[in-house]
C-alpha cells in the first residue's frame, strides 16, 4: 500500500490530509462528452460495464480531465445479482429490470458458483485501470465497489427501481427468515466479488447502501449494519488492511451507530447530513466522506463554491475525503466540476 504518494489512501487510513483528497460519485458518466461518444459505440449499458477496454477507459476519463485523487470503477451495483444468474436488463428511460426473486425456490435458484466466471470481465477492467493509472496518474487511488446487501436485495425482490420498495421491506417484516436467506446469499457473493476486485488491483473498496435510510432503527441494524459487518469481516480475512468505505444513504443519526459497528474505516455522508453534526458525533478515528449537494454542482457558480467551502470549513483538521452526497447529475456542465476541483484544491 503506497500511502506516501497517494493522498486518498492516506485519508482513508485515518490521516487528516489537507487540502483533502477528492473524487465524486458517478464522476465517470453521462455528463462527460467523451463518455457519451464511447457509450454510443458500446451499445447497451450492461455491455459497456462488461467490456473491459471500454469500462477501463470510462473509469479513467475523469482522471485525465480533472485529476481526481480517486478513480471509482465504472460498473453497477447490480452486477452481483446478474452474476448470481438473475436476469437483468437496462431499459431505456426505465432503469434496471430484473426477474423478481420473491420465494424460497427463486432464492435457491441463484447460483453462487457462477459469480467468478460471470464477473471476470469486471476484474479484468480493474487490472486494466490499475495499469492505466500507474502509467498516467500514479498518485490516484483505484476504488472498487459493490452494493450493500440490503440495497441489492431491494432490487432483486422488487424487480426494478422504486420509491418505497414495499415488496422487499414487507418480506423483511412478514418472513424475516426468507429475507435473511436472500441476504446471506448476497452477502457471500458480495464479499467474493470485493475480494476479487482487490486481487485484481483495487486499493480501496466502497459499499453503496443507497436505500438504507428507508428502514427504522431496528431494521437498519439487522439489514444494513449486520450484513455490512459480515461483508467487511469476510474481506478482511484476506485483506486485513484494505480501506473500506461505507455509504448508508439517508441514515440520519444512525450514521453514528453504523460508524461504530459496521467495521468500515470511512463513512460517506449523504446530501442531507449536516457535516458539522457528523464531525462532532462520529469518532475522529473514522474518516468522513462527502457531502456536497449534486444540484449545487449542476447550478455552479458562487452558490456551489460557498457550499463547498462550508463543508471544507466543517471538516478541517480531521480525516476527510471531499465528495458529493450522491451521484453527479447527467446535465452537469464539466466546467462546473473543474471549478469545484479548484475550490477544493485551495482548501
Amino acid at each position: 500500500m503506497d500511502l506516501a504518494s497517494k493522498p486518498l489512501l492516506r485519508a482513508l487510513n485515518g490521516e487528516a490530509v489537507w487540502p483533502p483528497p477528492m473524487w465524486l460519485m458517478r464522476q465517470a458518466g453521462r455528463y462527460l462528452p467523451e463518455y457519451r461518444a464511447l457509450r454510443e459505440k458500446a451499445g447497451g449499458f450492461l455491455t459497456l460495464c462488461t467490456t473491459p477496454d471500454q469500462a477501463a477507459e470510462v473509469t479513467i476519463q475523469p482522471i485525465r480531465r480533472f485529476g481526481m485523487d480517486g478513480a471509482i470503477l465504472f460498473s453497477d451495483i447490480l452486477i452481483v445479482p446478474w452474476a448470481l444468474g438473475q436476469p437483468l436488463r437496462f431499459a431505456e428511460g426505465e432503469g434496471p429490470v430484473l426477474d423478481p426473486v420473491r420465494d424460497a425456490a427463486a432464492i435457491a435458484g441463484l447460483r453462487p458458483e457462477l459469480v467468478a466466471e460471470r464477473a471476470a470481465p469486471i476484474y479484468e477492467t480493474v487490472r486494466r485501470v490499475r495499469a492505466g493509472l500507474a502509467a498516467e496518474a500514479p498518485s490516484t487511488t483505484l476504488i472498487g465497489f459493490a452494493g450493500g446487501a440490503f440495497t441489492v436485495a431491494c432490487y432483486m425482490v422488487e424487480g426494478h427501481g422504486s420509491k418505497e420498495y414495499a415488496t422487499p421491506r414487507g418480506m423483511a417484516y412478514a418472513d424475516p427468515a426468507l429475507f435473511a436467506k436472500l441476504l446471506d446469499t448476497v452477502v457471500a457473493a458480495t464479499a467474493e466479488y470485493l475480494i476479487a476486485q482487490a486481487d485484481a488491483g483495487a486499493e480501496a473498496l466502497m459499499i453503496f447502501d443507497s436505500w438504507a435510510g428507508m428502514l427504522p432503527p431496528s431494521q437498519f441494524r439487522r439489514w444494513v449494519i449486520e450484513p455490512t459487518r459480515t461483508i467487511v469481516d469476510l474481506v478482511r480475512t484476506k485483506y486485513p488492511e484494505i480501506p473500506l468505505i461505507g455509504f448508508p444513504r439517508l441514515a440520519g443519526p444512525m450514521l453514528v451507530e453504523y460508524s461504530q459497528r459496521a467495521g468500515v474505516r470511512t463513512v460517506a455522508m449523504d446530501t442531507s447530513m449536516d457535516p458539522r453534526w457528523a464531525r462532532d458525533a462520529v469518532s475522529p478515528e473514522i474518516t468522513l466522506q462527502g457531502n456536497l449537494d449534486p444540484i449545487s454542482v449542476l447550478a455552479g457558480g458562487e452558490a456551489m463554491e460557498n457550499q463547498a467551502r462550508g463543508i471544507l470549513d466543517a471538516m478541517r483538521g480531521r480525516p476527510f475525503v471531499f465528495n458529493l452526497g450522491h451521484g453527479i447529475l447527467p446535465p452537469t456542465p464539466p466546467e462546473h466540476v473543474a471549478a469545484l476541483v479548484r475550490v477544493v484544491r485551495e482548501g
